[in-house]
């Protein structure tokens, strides 16, 4: 990146990301990189690249891109988001404790519960949106906190400053899981987050074609310890799906615009429907987390839940839906409807699901970037 471009805001260097890089050619769109080794000029001597599993040079300009938009110091693309917090834990040993937020994904519990319990690594949930329970949690062998705010599905917002000062006091690693904002909505880093977390395959990635997964280190001391664990185990992203990724942030910001006002207006429409008992999302004036929001984030982003009145309710909307598919994931340009407690969060106990609120009438839903009229009315038939 030249001196001109980082002068540059944060949409137009993403942009302007690879222009000029490919100086054989001048192709303002950088190329894809397939081959998976390189020859080198004598013995000893090398072009900086290898094996591709250690570098490539798409994959070297989107990490760089990471890295540029998130703030830090290193950036690093991997195969999946579970690929990336797999690499992260990676980083901790047997004995080590983390503390983890209640409000996340059944993906982030199943890893630690059923994968990394088994060699040693414990885990406590606590409510992060409380820092005194935070505080009350920590043991002596505790080594990080891993927040996800706001919180999947419920849409909790932990208070990232507080959180960063605690974790300072406890010489803690403090981890954020930032999918749901991303980095033009959400700055961890001046929070003092010591590493991000994205399934890139969300809205960094947008468009539901693409499997991805990102850290972001705030040192380079940390970007070079997870760069090892990263060529060690080998979970990298591959160079065709690393262009894709390059591709979709360009239009980031844009698609998050529409994501917010879209995700807003549902939200209050949803707020005034009969059959709706509760609206989940931070941009609403009555939710709890929502003078905080405003503080930390920039946007509220487009990730909502609601409760309705019934189960069955909650399986007609998911039966009747045409203009919203009813799948995983979230982040797309499509809108998508789940249903966490079968789906994304299945891997809970139903136990502690139906403490957290996760019951089989609460829907998720993504908020595309179709017309918010189209959804409405697509909710209001399938309400009906």
């Amino acid at each position: 990146m030249t001196t001109t471009t980082k002068q540059l805001t944060l949409e137009s260097r993403l942009v302007q990301t690879g222009v000029g890089r490919d100086e054989r050619t001048g192709g303002i769109s950088f190329p894809i990189y397939p081959s998976a080794t390189y020859r080198h000029p004598a013995v000893g001597a090398s072009t900086g690249y290898d094996y591709t599993r250690s570098g490539n040079p798409t994959r070297q300009l989107l990490e760089e891109t990471l890295a540029d938009l998130e703030g830090g110091a290193r950036g690093l693309a991997f195969a999946s988001g579970m690929a990336a917090l797999t690499t992260l834990f990676l980083h901790f040993s047997a004995g080590d404790h983390l503390l983890v937020s209640q409000d996340l994904y059944g993906g982030t519990y199943r890893v630690l519960d059923q994968v990394f319990g088994k060699f040693g690594l414990a885990a406590s949930y606590v409510d992060t949106t409380d820092p005194a329970a935070v505080a009350a949690a920590i043991r002596p062998e505790s080594k990080a906190l891993l927040v996800e705010t706001p919180g999947n599905p419920l849409l909790g917002v932990a208070d990232l400053a507080a959180l960063g000062a605690l974790c300072r006091r406890h010489d803690l690693l403090f981890i954020v899981d930032n999918t749901f904002l991303t980095p033009v909505l959400q700055r961890p880093f001046d929070f003092g987050a010591d590493v991000t977390v994205y399934s890139a395959t969300k809205y960094l990635g947008g468009h539901s074609d693409l499997l991805a997964g990102a850290l972001v280190a705030r040192t380079p001391e940390l970007g070079e310890r997870l760069y090892f664990l990263q060529n060690s185990t080998g979970g990298t992203l591959p160079p065709q799906d690393c262009w894709l990724l390059l591709r979709s942030l360009k239009t980031l910001p844009l698609r998050l615009e529409r994501h917010c006002a879209s995700a807003l207006e549902i939200a209050h429409w949803l707020q005034e429907h009969p059959r709706v008992r509760t609206v989940y999302y931070p941009g609403l004036a009555n939710h709890p987390g929502h003078q905080l929001s405003r503080r930390q984030a920039s946007g509220f982003g487009g990730m909502l839940s609601f409760r309705v009145d019934t189960a069955a309710t909650a399986r007609q909307v998911l039966e009747r839906i045409r203009v919203i598919s009813f799948a995983e994931s979230l982040g797309g340009v499509e809108s998508l409807l789940t249903l966490p407690a079968v789906q994304t969060h299945g891997d809970i106990p139903e136990g502690e699901r139906q403490r957290l609120g996760i019951c089989d009438s609460l829907l998720r839903l993504s908020v595309g970037i179709e017309s918010a009229c189209d959804i409405i009315g697509d909710l209001e038939q399938a309400l009906a």
